[in-house]
């Protein structure tokens, strides 16, 4: 999707199996906050959701958000997401779940 700063949002991921569906999207707030939003429906959340329903939130401050290009091996000055999009969708989106894991980035999350 195309936008201004603060509106654009990369789809990562949007898959669907069967009546499970798995939704992955990022935007960059006015604050310059990265926020990664993801989303799955359907029998597969029952490990974590009752309801077939599994959202979570993870935010990186965005005086992070160069730490966070770096670690994905973009140059400096590049927009986290065009980053993103370019090598982090569809399958890669996986991987970025990954790295988040592994770094020492902060993050603020949170599910529901």
């Amino acid at each position: 999707m195309n936008g201004t700063h603060g509106t654009r949002k990369v789809v990562l991921r949007e898959e669907r199996a069967g009546k499970d569906s798995r939704h992955l999207w990022a935007y960059v707030d006015e604050a310059g906050n990265l926020h990664i939003d993801g989303q799955d429906l359907g029998p597969g959340t029952a490990l974590v959701s009752p309801d077939g329903e599994y959202e979570w939130f993870k935010t990186i401050a965005a005086v992070d958000v160069p730490r966070l290009v770096s670690l994905l091996g973009g140059t400096q000055g590049e927009d986290v997401l065009d980053l993103l999009e370019r090598g982090f969708s569809g399958a890669g989106s996986y991987e970025l779940e990954t790295r988040l894991r592994e770094s020492d980035i902060p993050l603020e999350s949170f599910s529901c």
